[in-house]
């Protein structure tokens, strides 16, 4: 009897088994969810319609593309409902322009690429997006979900590329995820330390059910139990992706999570800034994040009275000429600070690790992500108090706390004399002549004196670039551009193109050297064609000069260093824009020839200065690695 009831449980079990299988096939199947919601088989509609209705309810203006069959639903339903499709050259310049748009709008960039190598083609600025931490979305075609891994045309794992490189990645399996996963990639690429996200869409999610059902028709298919079961499958695998495809669902934003300091830690702030005689600010990206307005970020600063250093994003937030901003002798003013605030700046290689920070100052480091946070803290530095939470609020918060409480003013005022004397000895170099073609300091203070008040600078190269970065003051809060701690070359087309989009109404300039230039110079062509009139001012100097500079006095060779003197204006005006070359003949009339690549601005021409310049021992001693 004992062995008859053990073989009972045991049938019972194997049932038991066997039916919750059964159940899970089923709903793995679809056929569990097909019971209660019908796929409409003859709805003309699409899931690209799907993916613009969501965009749309998030206030996305721009969709950057490099145009492929796989992804054309998603462009043609966007264009549709009046999001603005623009095309570029190359697919990594629609995540550079996807980028810009997220940093000078705050909302989310969004770029969309075909399968395999249109999307292979994106690694870079992805992960520049990721280092910079820019809020944005990359939508990818996909092959079929039933071919997928079979062999299809640009079929290869595209999942696990982006997983290492994305804080969300997802591939839709069936039409009726489409709404909800757009959602939620677009909440969580601005929540927490903001980044780029990406979904996959197979492309038989995206085109109508008459066509993508004539892909299902099997041809000469099998006879006999077999024919039978394929055609089963492949009959209920189409009703699955189209099954409650077309039901209403809320497009609406999901909330947005921000950490944010605690009160408690505010207070300990507010003490600890208050007995200092001589602290510093130095701020990093994070500080023009949403949700705090950069003009109340500025006026706060400008209240707290403390001398601040601005990296990335940053530069600009307090004007061209602000008392309190400091951009010179960085190094000597935190020998001297008693207390040191990072508000978003990291103790990475920009700040030699943490080595450049004096063990006796105070030390309060404020940003959204952890790891950043505490970067090489258990090696070279140590934080007084160490906050995970937002800049623009914290700093908001710091000012009201300290109402009435100035840093006292012969600290900045000493700093900032310490700044108009190295500002008046590069000036000086400026004037120097170089043994061939013109002066790089001196052009690129022309420039400055010329630039619109409105003006946006995107940066794109080595030497040219760097030596610009201490000399071209951006005007305002969000008009400086650069890639951020990847030190990416090439951003230069997309960034301005998204730049000009934004901000229609400003001057924007493109600062290359003529190495990073060849990276997106066919923008050109997007340039002429979507009506976006930048200025690229390229120092042309025929050489990866911040490479060589190192390379031939280090190994004694030039080799792979050097280039031509090419006429990039040529270019530019083979591209439908407008260039002008300016050598050392041409120095006199420097001023009335950038003047005039401003006016062909304005009157609608993307313009190329091409300025031939030579060599100066500015940046002597400035490292590549």
């Amino acid at each position: 009897m004992e062995a008859l009831g053990a073989l009972g449980n045991l049938l019972g079990c194997c049932a038991v088994a066997g039916l919750c299988g059964f159940v899970f096939a089923a709903y793995k199947c679809g056929l569990l969810y097909q019971l209660f919601h019908k796929a409409e088989t003859k709805s003309p509609r699409n899931g690209g319609e799907s993916v613009a209705e969501v965009l749309r309810a998030h206030g996305v203006k721009y969709v950057f593309t490099l145009v492929g069959g796989h992804i054309s639903p998603i462009l043609v339903a966007c264009e549709k409902v009046g999001i603005r499709i623009v095309d570029t050259r190359h697919e990594a310049t629609a995540v550079f322009a996807a980028d810009a748009v997220a940093r000078l709008s705050g909302t989310v960039g969004v770029a969309a690429v075909t399968a395999g190598p249109g999307l292979t083609n994106t690694v870079t600025a992805m992960k520049n997006a990721q280092m910079a931490e820019s809020p944005l979305l990359l939508i990818g075609g996909a092959a079929g979900t039933l071919l997928q891994g079979r062999g299809a045309l640009q079929d290869i794992d595209q999942m696990s590329l982006f997983k290492p490189l994305c804080k969300f990645c997802a591939s839709i399996r069936t039409i009726r995820e489409i709404v909800p996963t757009v959602r939620k990639a677009l909440a969580i690429a601005q929540s927490g330390t903001p980044g780029p996200v990406f979904i996959e869409f197979p492309i038989d999610t995206l085109y109508p059910f008459h066509l993508v059902s004539q892909e299902f028709a099997v041809k000469n298919p099998p006879k006999g139990l077999v024919g039978k079961i394929v055609n089963w499958y492949l009959n209920n695998h189409l009703m699955n992706l189209f099954a409650g495809a077309w039901e209403t669902r809320d497009v609406s934003p999901l909330p947005v999570d921000i950490p944010q300091a605690t009160d408690d830690q505010v207070q300990k702030c507010i003490e600890l800034v208050s007995r200092a005689k001589k602290p510093v600010i130095l701020m990093g990206s994070q500080s023009t994040l949403p949700p705090t307005p950069v003009d109340d970020i500025r006026k706060a600063l400008e209240d707290l009275g403390i001398p601040c250093f601005l990296g990335g994003m940053s530069r600009g937030m307090l004007g061209k000429d602000n008392p309190i901003h400091i951009r010179q002798n960085r190094r000597e003013a935190l020998k001297e600070a008693d207390l040191v605030l990072l508000a978003g700046a990291v103790c990475d290689f920009r700040l030699s690790y943490g080595r450049v920070l004096s063990r006796r100052s105070k030390i309060i480091a404020v940003n959204r992500d952890k790891t950043q946070l505490l970067k090489n803290s258990d090696i070279f530095w140590k934080p007084t108090l160490a906050i995970q939470g937002d800049i623009g609020s914290f700093i908001v918060r710091l000012s009201k706390g300290l109402k009435g409480h100035r840093c006292p003013v012969e600290w900045p005022q000493s700093l900032k004399a310490q700044d108009a004397t190295k500002e008046k000895a590069n000036r000086s170099k400026a004037d120097e002549k170089t043994e061939h073609h013109l002066n790089p300091l001196k052009v690129l203070h022309c420039v400055d004196e010329l630039m619109a008040e409105d003006s946006i600078i995107v940066a794109d190269g080595g030497d040219f670039v760097g030596s610009a970065a201490y000399i071209m003051k951006p005007r305002g809060p969000l008009r400086w551009l650069d890639p951020g701690a990847f030190g990416t070359l090439g951003v230069g087309g997309g960034f301005a193109l998204g730049a000009k989009l934004c901000r229609p109404e400003s001057e924007v300039w493109i600062v290359y050297g003529d190495g990073s230039l060849g990276y997106s110079v066919a923008e050109f062509d997007t340039f002429t064609r979507f009506k976006t009139p930048v200025i690229a001012l390229v120092g042309n100097d025929a050489c990866w000069s911040q490479i060589a500079r190192e390379q031939v006095p280090m190994l004694g060779s030039n080799v792979a260093c050097g280039l031509a003197f090419t006429d990039y204006h040529v270019v530019a005006d083979g591209f439908g824009g407008k260039g002008f070359l300016i050598g050392r003949q041409d120095e006199d009339r420097m001023s009335d020839i950038i003047k005039q690549a401003q006016k062909e601005a304005r009157e609608g021409k993307a313009t190329l200065i091409n300025v031939l310049i030579g060599k100066t021992n500015f940046r002597e001693g400035s490292i590549s690695v």
